[in-house]
C-alpha cells in the first residue's frame, strides 16, 4: 500500500509556515524583482529561523519601500538610522548594509546588459529546474555544488550576505530546485510548475 501523501516535515503546523510550504517554496521564480527580495530576505535569516522572517516579512516589505530595488538603491544613512529604529525587522546594520548593497548590486547587474538577474541566477541550473526526488528529510543538504557556484558568482558581482548554504535556501524557495520529498502533495505540484 503506498505511503498516504504528507507535507515536508519542516513546516511543522504553524499557519504561516504551512501556508508558505504550500503556495510559494518551491514555485519557480523568474521576476527579477522578486528575487532580489527573497534574496534579501534569505540573507536576514542568516542565524534565524525561516519563520521568524515571514511573520516579520510585512514588516520587512514596509521598512524597505516594497523591496523595489531602484528605490532600495538610493537609501542613505538617515533610512540606516530608520531601519535600525524599526523594531518590526531584524536590526542587525551588517544585514541592512547588505540589502542596500545588494539593491545596488542588482542595478549593476540589470544595468550590464547581459541579460537579466535571473539570468545571472538561473544559469547555475540550466535554466531550469532541478528535481532532486528526496525520499527522505536526510536526503537535504545544506549546499550544493550549484549554490556554491552562484554564491560566487554573487560575490563576484558585490552581493552580500549569499554564502553557499544562504543561497541553496534560496534556490529551493524559488524553484530552482523541486526539494519538496517525493511523498509530499506540493512536489508533483512544482514539478508541473517548474522551468523546462
Amino acid at each position: 500500500m503506498p505511503k498516504k501523501a504528507e507535507r515536508c516535515w519542516w513546516c511543522g503546523t504553524d499557519p504561516t509556515y504551512v501556508a508558505y510550504h504550500d503556495t510559494e517554496w518551491g514555485v519557480p521564480v523568474i521576476d527579477d524583482r522578486a528575487l532580489y527580495a527573497k534574496l534579501v530576505l534569505d540573507g536576514f535569516q542568516a542565524g534565524l529561523s525561516w519563520l521568524t522572517i515571514l511573520r516579520k516579512r510585512p514588516a520587512f516589505e514596509r521598512a524597505f519601500k516594497g523591496f523595489v530595488p531602484e528605490r532600495v538603491a538610493r537609501f542613505t544613512d538617515r533610512d540606516v538610522q530608520r531601519l535600525l529604529g524599526d523594531a518590526g525587522i531584524i536590526r542587525s546594520r551588517a544585514k541592512i548594509d547588505a540589502a542596500i548593497g545588494n539593491a545596488r548590486a542588482w542595478m549593476k547587474v540589470m544595468d550590464a546588459g547581459d541579460g537579466s538577474f535571473r539570468d545571472l541566477l538561473w544559469e547555475h541550473v540550466g535554466h531550469r529546474t532541478i528535481d532532486l526526488k528526496l525520499a527522505r528529510p536526510s536526503d537535504v543538504r545544506a549546499q550544493t555544488p550549484q549554490s556554491e557556484s552562484l554564491s560566487k558568482a554573487l560575490k563576484k558581482q558585490g552581493f552580500k550576505f549569499c554564502g553557499p548554504v544562504i543561497v541553496h535556501a534560496f534556490m529551493q524557495a524559488v524553484g530552482m530546485f523541486n526539494e519538496h520529498l517525493i511523498t509530499c502533495p506540493r512536489h508533483r505540484a512544482c514539478a508541473k510548475l517548474a522551468r523546462r
